[in-house]
């Protein structure tokens, strides 16, 4: 098992990419399943959760060829209609074929799905999304198993905003009889990139990136290429470490509209963050205002980011209030934080963060992927070494998250435990 070891206290400076969006990859990879034949992705990130989906399309009978940041899928022999647990537990997002398998062959077993260890993510909404569109769907023995003759279009409403849930109906109502309306949907970059390359396989959708979505059904799709968008969330990351160490970097590959709520945030930080032919120019400030941040669903500032927010208002002046109103419990990395002489209370799903005027490196163990990013910012910044166990973690998320900080000027290795 790798671990991720840090001396802090230099400044970042020079140019990082980003790379494509992890969240954008593994519903696109699933959407391959609508139609045979032969598909190619482009900028797609090496991460082992892109993996992960690949060997779920091979045991479904896809071909998947991965040639460093671009897929090759092949899935005209797909006949197979089981995803099982020993790949489904390892990650959530596996239950992004439901949809496709139910749309293409009228029937689906999946396992229900692992993932991160932290909260409750509860597939109740892909279930009655599926229900909604007239498949029959009971859970046996571990296993969400649907059929139906064929999916009718109809009007599915989510009781919150549901990222994977919208995805999920969007793929099985593209060939669904009739017309699908998703009210209350979520408004994520990576929903219209879903919308894109269904669009591109001949789906007839529109509204994607509003909270109303409507798909008219077609009698099928054909093979597509796609282009992934860039993770936001990676660059949201990279913005915290140069704000955290009032550093200069320069992230390329980037898409401003899709980061706002971040780059707002940090500007009320003190950083300074200029658009640039290139891309974003972000320049850390001397010392971190303190700022309070509330969650919320796209266009709101992101849970995905609650974390390596928190570990930057860590060394901040004043104090802060972090909210989170998406998963309340999301705050497991709050202890390590503290580990390495942070200053935070948790109350429920809210954190009073006192900034300190310095931490002090540590040992410290990553509990799931984006606490992992959290712990490995505060350790550019405290003094001495952090060593970050279990970022095994990271590696879901992140691309070579320790070369692209090294390259940056961090000292930051990856070594054997």
């Amino acid at each position: 098992m790798d671990k991720i070891v840090i001396e802090g206290g230099e400044r970042l400076e020079g140019v990082v990419h980003v790379s494509g969006a992890k969240n954008a990859t593994l519903p696109v990879m699933a959407a391959t399943l609508l139609a045979p034949g032969v598909y190619q992705l482009t900028n797609a990130p090496s991460l082992v959760d892109v993996r992960t989906m690949g060997k779920m399309l091979g045991v479904l009978g896809a071909e998947v060829e991965h040639h460093d940041h671009s897929i090759t899928i092949n899935t005209a022999n797909c006949c197979t209609h089981e995803a099982p647990y020993e790949l489904v537990k390892q990650m959530r997002a596996s239950i992004f074929v439901l949809g496709p398998l139910l749309a293409r062959h009228g029937k689906a077993r999946v396992s229900l799905p692992g993932g991160c260890a932290w909260g409750p993510r509860p597939v109740d909404f892909h279930i009655r999304a599926m229900q909604d569109l007239g498949a029959r769907v009971e859970l046996e023995h571990g296993y969400i198993v649907a059929e139906c003759d064929r999916l009718r279009g109809n009007t599915v409403h989510f009781d919150t905003p549901s990222v994977g849930a919208t995805e999920n109906t969007m793929m099985a109502a593209s060939v669904a009889d009739g017309t699908t309306i998703i009210e209350n949907a979520a408004r994520e970059p990576e929903i219209g990139a879903v919308g894109d390359f269904l669009r591109s396989m001949g789906a007839v959708i529109e509204g994607d990136g509003t909270d109303r979505i409507t798909i008219h059904g077609v009698d099928e799709l054909h093979a597509a290429d796609a282009a992934i968008i860039p993770d936001r969330i990676e660059a949201g990351t990279f913005m915290v470490a140069a704000a955290i160490t009032g550093g200069d970097v320069l992230l390329t590959g980037v898409r401003k509209e899709h980061c706002s709520a971040v780059i707002m945030k940090l500007k009320e930080t003190g950083a300074v963050i200029t658009e640039e032919e290139l891309g974003l120019r972000v320049q850390g400030p001397v010392w971190a205002q303190a700022v309070n941040v509330t969650t919320a669903p796209y266009p709101g500032f992101p849970t995905d980011m609650q974390a390596q927010f928190m570990a930057l208002m860590s060394v901040a002046d004043g104090s802060s209030v972090i909210t989170d109103t998406i998963y309340a419990d999301r705050f497991a990395h709050v202890p390590e934080l503290n580990r390495l002489g942070a200053n935070i209370n948790v109350d429920r799903n809210v954190a009073v963060v006192t900034g300190v005027k310095s931490l002090s490196g540590a040992k410290v163990m990553a509990t799931d992927l984006r606490a992992s990013a959290a712990l490995i910012l505060a350790g550019l910044v405290a003094e001495g070494w952090t060593k970050v166990s279990r970022v095994y973690h990271i590696d879901r998320g992140y691309e070579s998250i320790e070369k692209k900080l090294a390259a940056l000027g961090a000292k930051i290795e990856r070594v054997r435990e």
